[in-house]
């Protein structure tokens, strides 16, 4: 199996021509294809640049793009707004709502003892490999798997294979994955490439897949010297390698390590991407293994007006709160409910502090009982906006208003921030 393009280093900054020549490149070089399916993240992954990768598509194949099925997961459907905004020259007409609780059907199961082994015996049940029937028995000559490589809480780096696995999964698969990542523990995964679910989901691949004609257009995203985001490197394959070859240029792009852990670190969630805790904890997630013992993590969250996004999660989240693992453990045991929606007690696990370190809280759409009731601090966001002026904050270490050592953090999802 090919890996098709291979392109970019920590220095690179392809332009919009590089990245559509480059695809373009690719394209010509398959069989002529007649019906084609793009599956591109949604909105709170606008940064991967799939968006413009999806139109340069279109524009390539015409008529013969029948269908884009954005990766949703659990995510909300996508708004025409946001629509316009990611994909502005592709129809309307062309897009496919992915509902994980009716869409799917499982293709195959991972059996029981590989996933025992790759988990070390922590899950020890097979693993539904699930995929939107549209994807699996869709009739498409060409499946254009669309996304970046990133540092991710579930799988280690995210994308691949968990575009399609997750992002437009079931709810077995989705609940069974997620809760998978975070027993093994999200501390051990993060930035890694190799981890017990990517083994999983590559195992669903190489034995349920192989009669899909899958091609992964895979993109590492970083800041440059000017604090904006650039494209570090494109990969376009149909198997692992090209995976493999982005995860280690992410590695050296979206991972920092720091030379002192967080007293006091101070995250923004930009409204447009992050309008529930959900999505929002990525301030958490990707800052913890960087907070100091007994530190102060603010998350300033102006677009933060619910827990989940799904409406079953958000009322588990809301009875549940954000625990410690021995107590997310218990709660599974002794609650059907819970047993029954496995990612919501993962991202109960992801969402905790487990006790470290201080997470306050400052939504622009919900209350103080809702904040505290869910087992964080409430912040007022009008005060904290003003005392954390984020127009006069930098990316990285500042001063603080009372001469106190803060880190700032833009953008969680741009990357993971560690300790050593």
């Amino acid at each position: 199996m090919p890996l098709y393009l291979a392109q970019g280093s920590p220095t690179t900054e392809l332009s919009h021509d590089q990245m559509r020549d480059a695809l373009y490149g690719v394209l010509d070089a398959l069989e002529p294809r007649r019906r084609v399916l793009a599956v591109p993240p949604d909105f709170s992954r606008a940064a991967s640049r799939g968006g413009d990768l999806t139109c340069m598509v279109h524009d390539y194949f015409g008529p013969s793009l029948a269908d884009v099925l954005p990766a949703l997961g659990t995510h909300e459907e996508l708004s025409e707004k946001h629509r316009l905004k990611m994909f502005p020259t592709v129809p309307k007409e062309l897009f496919r709502y992915h509902n994980w609780r009716t869409d799917v059907e499982t293709i195959g199961d991972v059996p029981a003892d590989y996933v025992a082994e790759v988990t070390a015996g922590i899950y020890k049940q097979p693993w539904p490999a699930q995929l939107n029937r549209l994807i699996s028995r869709g009739g498409h000559d060409l499946v254009l798997s669309i996304g970046q490589v990133v540092p991710h809480e579930v799988i280690g780096m995210a994308n691949y294979n968990k575009n399609l696995f997750v992002g437009a999964g079931g709810v077995r698969g989705i609940n069974e994955s997620h809760y998978i990542g975070a027993v093994y523990g999200m501390e051990r995964i993060m930035g890694v490439g190799d981890t017990p679910l990517r083994r999983i989901l590559n195992y669903s691949q190489d034995h349920f897949c192989r009669h899909l004609p899958l091609v992964f257009v895979l993109t590492v995203i970083g800041p440059n010297d000017a604090g904006e985001s650039v494209v570090r490197g494109l990969f376009i394959g149909d198997d692992a390698e090209c995976f493999w070859k982005a995860c280690d240029l992410a590695f050296a792009v979206n991972v920092t390590t720091v030379p002192r852990p967080f007293k006091k670190c101070v995250v923004y969630l930009d409204p447009e991407k992050f309008p529930s805790t959900w999505l929002g904890n990525k301030a958490i997630y990707r800052t913890r293994m960087a907070m100091a013992d007994g530190g102060e993590l603010i998350i300033l969250a102006p677009g933060v007006k619910t827990f989940g996004e799904d409406a079953e999660i958000d009322r588990l989240i809301r009875k549940y709160g954000y625990l410690t693992i021995p107590d997310v453990h218990d709660a599974v045991a002794a609650n059907a409910e819970l047993r029954d929606n496995l990612s919501a007690a993962a991202h109960l696990i992801h969402g905790s502090s487990e006790g470290r370190f201080h997470v306050t809280y400052c939504p622009g759409g919900l209350a103080r009982e809702e904040i505290e009731t869910v087992c964080y601090r409430y912040g007022d966001l009008a005060d904290y906006a003003k005392r954390y002026d984020i127009t006069r904050l930098k990316d990285g270490w500042n001063t603080g208003p009372d001469g106190e050592d803060l880190f700032f953090v833009r953008d969680p999802a741009m990357g993971l921030w560690k300790y050593l």
